[in-house]
């Protein structure tokens, strides 16, 4: 019995998104291995050494994801993620088996290298594979897995962390090493599973692209109407870019409407490393002891906040289709503000060492804890989500990866000077997180101005809302530029076969 065409894109996508298991999972293993007296024992506790084995894993990152924009449209979209994987996967290796902290700086970056195809490449693919109507909970599949991977690191460290002594290198081995084991399953069967039907269609292989349209959308059925009008319109809309649109990375910035696709992408994907996400994953060991909480408790505490992620990533893939993009992305900074302001004030009022502060310590947990719903219910999902999803077939892969190498270097920013800005004798300790207040309600504003609604238009369409309507989205009709091509085409083709039909 054939699956849904539906539900068959969503398990495909499913499997694709193993590839954000990968950078949630070394996101999440890296504050236990840190944090491990083992690991300090053998490469040092140095502050701007442990920042620099943070960030070169994002600065890896930087460097895959300007390398996986040209390869997926050269190779394709599956050989970048499998190209993607192996790296990782060479990189775990390394990091699992370090002697030396310059053997962990390698595993790190070729780790990093990897992980930069895989989430430059993975929501892309997602949402060339699928129906407009469950695009945004396909590619939030991204922020879910991510959690995922995050979760699995934090209670595996947190059972290696108090399940091995302090003298046993499998305190932080055991983390790191497991991590190989997603990479290598995403390696081994990506290749089984179909091309992005765009990415064949630019390519001359319409014979073959119409064929993975027809088993995405239809089982099979080439004569499907919407198949057939959704083929269509994916041909007209590439001679189109071929004739006015990017041919090199230099025209998305002179192309007005390309332009604006890619600032508004680098824009989401710069405000949310800016929302103090990546501090908190990185750093959880340190900002928990600010307010009195040390060694195993943070671990635990930690593992229960990727819980909660995991159920706001879930809501989020369940409701985003129907909630759309740009009220979710805005409440969820203004969210992010209020948890902060809180935690802010819970740091200033209750520095290291205050006496009676149990109150105060689950106060902050709490706070920790509801931003992380916050964040993972609406932010975090939809950074992945409206990048993949707002350029042509032409321009994707180009502003995708110049998208995901600015959240990389903001990220590495982020990883390099937390540790430092953390540090109460070298740094300004509690006030760092007044940064972060600041950018959720600025990213908050922001987005109110110019980001307009996306949700359920077919990628196609994408360049009628980027190119027609005004840059200031509040005061402007944006029922002017709802879509309607591909349900014209629809009809058209199903009067067509009517009068065929009848003919016979």
């Amino acid at each position: 019995m054939a699956l849904p065409p539906k539900v068959y894109q969503f398990l495909v996508s499913v499997f694709a998104s193993v590839g954000s298991v990968l950078y949630g999972y070394d996101l999440g293993v890296i504050a236990e291995a840190i944090a491990s007296e083992n690991f300090k024992q053998r490469f040092g506790d140095n502050p701007d050494e442990t920042g620099a084995i943070v960030s070169v894993f994002t600065g890896g990152a930087f460097v895959g994801a300007f390398c996986a924009g040209p390869t997926g449209d050269t190779l394709g979209r599956r050989l970048a993620i499998l190209i993607g994987a192996v790296i990782f996967c060479l990189g775990g290796a390394l990091q699992t088996g370090a002697q030396t902290i310059n053997y962990m700086y390698s595993g790190r970056a070729l780790a990093g290298i990897g992980v930069g195809f895989t989430t430059m490449i993975v929501p892309m693919y997602q949402a060339e594979l699928c129906h407009p109507s469950i695009r945004g909970r396909v590619t939030a599949l991204q922020q879910f897995m991510l959690g995922v991977g995050a979760l699995s690191a934090a209670w595996i460290s947190y059972g290696a962390y108090i399940g091995f002594d302090d003298d046993d290198p499998k305190q932080w081995q055991v983390s790191l090493g497991i991590q190989i084991v997603p990479g290598a399953i995403l390696a081994l069967l990506i290749l089984l599973f179909p091309e992005s039907p765009r990415w064949l269609i630019a390519k001359g292989k319409e014979a073959e692209g119409l064929r993975t349209l027809a088993k995405l959308h239809s089982n099979g059925n080439e004569n499907d109407a919407w198949v057939r009008a959704e083929f269509q319109q994916i041909q007209d809309s590439i001679a189109h870019e071929r004739e006015h649109s990017a041919h090199s990375y230099s025209e998305l910035f002179t192309d007005r409407s390309s332009f604006r696709r890619l600032f508004l992408a680098c824009s989401i994907q710069a405000s949310i490393q800016m929302t103090g996400v990546s501090a908190i994953q990185y750093y959880s060991v340190a900002i928990y002891s600010k307010i009195g909480i040390e060694g195993h408790e943070t671990l635990r505490y930690q593992a229960i906040s990727s819980v909660l992620a995991l159920v706001a990533q879930f809501l989020c893939i369940l409701f985003v289709d129907r909630t759309g993009r740009r009220w979710p992305l805005i409440l969820g900074n203004l969210g992010n503000m209020v948890t902060f302001i809180i935690a802010t004030a819970l740091l200033a009022i209750y520095p290291p060492g205050t006496s009676n502060s149990g109150g105060a310590a689950w106060a902050f947990i709490a706070m920790t804890w509801t931003y992380n719903f916050c964040f993972s219910a609406t932010c975090g999902p939809l950074s992945w989500i409206i990048p993949a999803e707002i350029f042509d077939t032409k321009t994707r892969s180009k502003g995708v990866s110049i998208a995901c190498m600015t959240s990389f270097a903001f990220n590495t920013m982020i990883g390099q000077t937390t540790s430092v800005a953390l540090d109460d004798e070298t740094g300004i300790g509690w006030r760092w997180y007044i940064v972060f207040v600041v950018c959720n309600f600025t990213n908050a504003v922001f987005f109110w101005a110019v980001l307009p609604e996306t949700a359920k238009r077919p990628l196609e369409e994408m360049r009628v809302l980027f190119t027609e309507a005004p840059w200031f989205v509040p005061t402007t009709d944006m029922s002017k530029f709802a879509p309607v091509d591909l349900e014209r085409r629809v009809e058209e083709v199903e009067h067509k076969q009517a009068v065929a039909g009848q003919a016979v």
